[in-house]
């Protein structure tokens, strides 16, 4: 299968669209759990990945194995075949969506940076992505602003994909309100990406007793708890998770693989002074803690005035991203 490449947003359907943002828009959730199944509507299969009780009428998370796209909707409707997640990647062995789940593992010995680290390389320019890690600073803005005024001309949303923590969401409302008026104003199109719920960290514990390495960390905790916070914040799940600290080791990043999330790194840690390249993931910090990284990508729109100008360096879209490269791989 061959997609025509659109570097700055994901065609979606009106009404499709419009289903998910009712659904996600006004939640009263319960009963969230994981619940595997394969799921058809007119002819087009889609993995369930969760499901829970919205106004006590069953509603799904659901993933497209080809795009990587999710989508919240009622099972109404919905052809379900509840099987494990190892049976629906099987049946889908040789879509985008398992191949990163299994590259992801492939990667998952080393300590720090395991998961998926590229997209597109074959491409000139980068997917952005931005942690927003607990923090009692505000949401660093430049970021945004910096991104829609360079890539306004195009009249189509700058992508952007926000690693967002349950305590961060808590402790800052205004900002994620900012951020959904943004995306409603058409300014940004993100992709949210689980990035645990406490984001817990030591100064002084080694790495593999560290993050979410700590001992006691109730990993399923920090995974549904922070969709489910994202649901209520009116927020659409991706398929993505980003460890905190980029800390795991092969139990955890299995572990995440098993709730049918897609770990993402980076080859690109600003802030460490790490450079992009073509098809490069690229990570800064937005949450006010890491301003050099900011000021780093900032740099890097101006160096890239000309070529973002004459189209020759873009953004893309994490999912697509990462679609596209292993659709290559076919």
């Amino acid at each position: 299968m061959k997609h025509i490449k659109t570097p700055f947003f994901i065609i979606l359907l009106v009404t499709f669209t419009l289903a998910t943002k009712a659904q996600i828009n006004n939640v009263q959730i319960n009963n969230y759990r994981m619940y595997y199944a394969l799921a058809k509507r007119f002819g087009q299969p889609w993995l369930a990945l969760r499901s829970f009780e919205n106004h006590n009428r069953q509603t799904l998370l659901l993933v497209n194995p080809q795009t990587l796209e999710t989508r919240v909707d009622e099972a109404l409707g919905y052809q379900l075949i509840p099987m494990s997640l190892p049976q629906l990647l099987l049946l889908f062995k040789d879509s985008p969506y398992q191949k990163a789940l299994a590259r992801a593992e492939k990667q998952s010995a080393a300590i720090q940076d395991a998961g998926i680290e590229t997209g597109m390389p074959t491409e000139t320019g980068i997917s952005l992505t931005a942690d927003l890690c607990p923090s009692h600073r505000p949401l660093d803005k430049r970021i945004f602003m910096d991104i829609f005024t360079g890539f306004k001309k195009f009249g189509r949303p700058a992508p952007i994909a926000l690693s967002v923590s349950g305590v961060w969401m808590r402790q800052h409302p205004q900002d994620l309100d900012w951020l959904k008026k943004m995306e409603a104003l058409h300014e940004l199109h993100i992709t949210w990406i689980n990035h645990s719920f406490n984001h817990r960290v030591s100064a002084t514990a080694p790495l593999r007793q560290n993050f979410l390495l700590e001992p006691g960390t109730d990993i399923n905790y920090e995974v549904l708890q922070t969709e489910l916070a994202m649901l209520r914040n009116g927020l659409l799940p991706s398929v993505f998770f980003r460890f905190p600290g980029l800390v795991s080791d092969q139990q955890l990043v299995y572990r995440i693989t098993g709730f049918g999330l897609i770990p993402i790194g980076t080859d690109a840690w600003l802030a460490k002074g790490q450079q992009p390249h073509a098809g490069s993931i690229v990570l800064i910090h937005g949450n006010g803690n890491e301003p050099i990284g900011v000021t780093d990508f900032i740099k890097l729109l101006s160096t890239k005035k000309g070529a973002i100008a004459d189209k020759q360096w873009l953004l893309y879209d994490l999912r697509e991203a990462v679609d596209q490269e292993f659709e290559a791989d076919k």
